[in-house]
């Protein structure tokens, strides 16, 4: 008789290739906008079943903030728009 083994949960968050993700809030995320001057939609988008935005509870509208390292300017800050398909 086989036996089942327990699937271990994996935190995708705490891969070292992960970067840093964060719901902006709405209030912030108005701001952002206003001096980038362009809407949502304009953003990048991510798909509201990317692993990440799971993780991190983003639901489609909200806008997502990535903390990227960069070899050149050492930390880079990127918006993407939660789309929901």
């Amino acid at each position: 008789m086989a036996r089942k083994q327990k699937k271990q949960k994996f935190n995708i968050l705490e891969h070292e290739l992960v970067p840093k993700h964060e719901v902006v809030p709405p209030e912030e995320a108005v701001r952002i906008l206003r001096e980038l001057g362009v809407s949502p939609p304009q953003l990048p988008w991510i798909r509201v079943t990317d692993p990440v935005v799971q993780a991190i509870g983003a639901k489609p509208g909200d806008i997502v903030r990535i903390y990227r390292k960069s070899p050149t300017s050492g930390e880079v800050v990127v918006y993407r728009y939660v789309v929901g398909y």
